[in-house]
């Protein structure tokens, strides 16, 4: 059923309104009984794997025209059940490609063999590696026998070309052979180049990506060298919630291999869905860095599993119609998710509630400094991908790119953002040096889409 909101919220009642004749101060829980909103608040804090916040840009606006209106959406993951996880159906996607021989291929296989080392005996491993073609080197199992499996990861050698959609597709088919709400599934990818075998459209593989993923399939990108395809993989790693890692020398495989498990090993809430539920007199114009999908006065975005401690920020602009006085609720927004320690579908709302006045003073003077540093922050990314676009088309010279990210920089810093900082910084040194700044970049916007913290 669409959601509707049109009723004013009475004045002695700031925080009511009704959706078809129930009180908008109750919400139906999974155990069926009706809670007022400060004890589902509570419950959400203290029994969920996920706290949500909504932060509109304004408390208030004009009632006298149509306006625009940004709302923070902040997901926390929850720090409770600590120790507590979902086994892992994890697939190791490698590339043994030609280029991959000597250090590379060693350090890899020490990578996987690390991560064998820290998976448990409920977690399941599957292997594939791809060169002209896709091969199974190890079909899905549980960490059991160790040894054996490290034998498997030992007899890896260096091939030829690299047939990456293959490789995705079989891994995929890997996770899914034992596909269960169970599981925490995840596809590691590893490549050092472009894909010179099978298919090798971008939008394919990508593609295919995107499919994988709304069955419940992350894939992680981990491209190692100078070779790969940075925009392919961060491509994928987006289209599927996953991570994005620019490993720039062998040696460093095995600590990116352990830094990503320990992330899967916190992941609290996976298959994380947005949906934004607008009255009729609203419209959802962009969620920043995303592609909603849209139903009736619906929009929905699908967003990264969320680790323990972790947040994450979604910005959605508004459209409001023109209002008589008074206050509305103008959205509400749910997100759905899968618990990791539950294995329970759960959903958590937040209303967006706007009071509508035709004095253009008390809207001036209610704008919200937080949610202001968050669209500057958004838009801060898109500017960053125009000019990693220009660099790599060269229509951007390394000093219109320097003055672009010291730019940045200095925003991120002032907004706290010290890590993405600390990037753009290693990016700039790259340029200083003569080398190509796009791979440590693209991570960057990856993570300032999400709004990691």
């Amino acid at each position: 059923m669409a959601y509707d909101s049109t009723q004013m919220i009475p004045p002695n009642d700031p925080n009511r309104t009704q959706i078809g004749g129930i009180d908008a101060n109750r919400t139906q829980m999974s155990n069926g009984v009706m809670m007022p909103d400060m004890n589902r608040t509570a419950m959400a804090g203290s029994m969920q794997a996920l706290v949500l916040e909504c932060v509109p840009e304004n408390t208030y606006a004009l009632a006298t025209s149509n306006t625009r209106q940004h709302v923070l959406v902040k997901m926390t993951g929850s720090g409770m059940s600590m120790g507590a996880r979902m086994p892992l159906n994890l697939c190791l996607i490698l590339d043994r490609s030609g280029s991959m021989e000597g250090p590379p291929m060693d350090y890899m296989k020490r990578a996987c063999s690390y991560v064998v080392d820290l998976l448990e005996p409920n977690d399941v491993l599957s292997i594939v590696a791809f060169t002209d073609q896709a091969e199974v080197v190890m079909p899905a199992r549980k960490v059991v026998n160790k040894a054996l499996i490290k034998q498997h990861i030992d007899m890896l050698q260096v091939g030829n070309t690299t047939d990456l959609f293959g490789g995705i597709q079989l891994g995929a088919a890997q996770i899914a052979s034992v596909a269960s709400p169970g599981y925490v599934n995840r596809a590691l990818l590893l490549t050092d180049g472009e894909p010179t075998a099978g298919n090798k459209d971008f939008q394919s593989i990508v593609g295919q990506v995107a499919e994988q993923k709304s069955r419940g399939i992350t894939v992680t990108a981990l491209g190692f060298g100078m070779e790969y395809n940075e925009e392919l993989l961060a491509a994928i790693a987006k289209r599927s919630g996953g991570n994005y890692y620019y490993i720039t020398r062998p040696e460093l495989i095995p600590e990116i291999f352990r830094k990503e498990l320990e992330t899967l090993m916190n992941v609290v809430a996976r298959n994380v869905k947005v949906r934004v539920h607008m009255s009729r007199w609203v419209q959802v114009r962009q969620i920043y860095g995303k592609l909603p999908t849209f139903g009736q006065r619906s929009a929905e975005v699908m967003l990264a599993d969320l680790e323990r401690g972790q947040t994450q920020t979604a910005i959605v602009e508004l459209e409001l119609g023109n209002r008589p006085g008074g206050k509305y609720r103008v959205a509400k927004v749910e997100v759905v998710y899968d618990d990791s320690v539950t294995a329970r579908t759960e959903s958590v709302v937040g209303d967006v509630v706007v009071e509508f006045t035709s004095d253009t003073s008390l809207v001036a003077a209610n704008v919200n400094p937080q949610v202001q540093r968050e669209i500057e922050v958004a838009e801060a990314s898109k500017n960053l991908e125009k000019t990693v676009m220009g660099m790599r088309t060269q229509q951007v010279s390394p000093a219109d790119a320097m003055r672009e990210l010291e730019k940045t920089r200095s925003m991120l810093i002032q907004q706290g953002k010290t890590l993405q900082a600390q990037d753009i910084e290693k990016a700039m040194n790259e340029i200083r040096q003569g080398a190509g700044a796009e791979k440590t970049l693209m991570g960057t916007i990856i993570n300032l889409e999400r709004g990691k913290s």
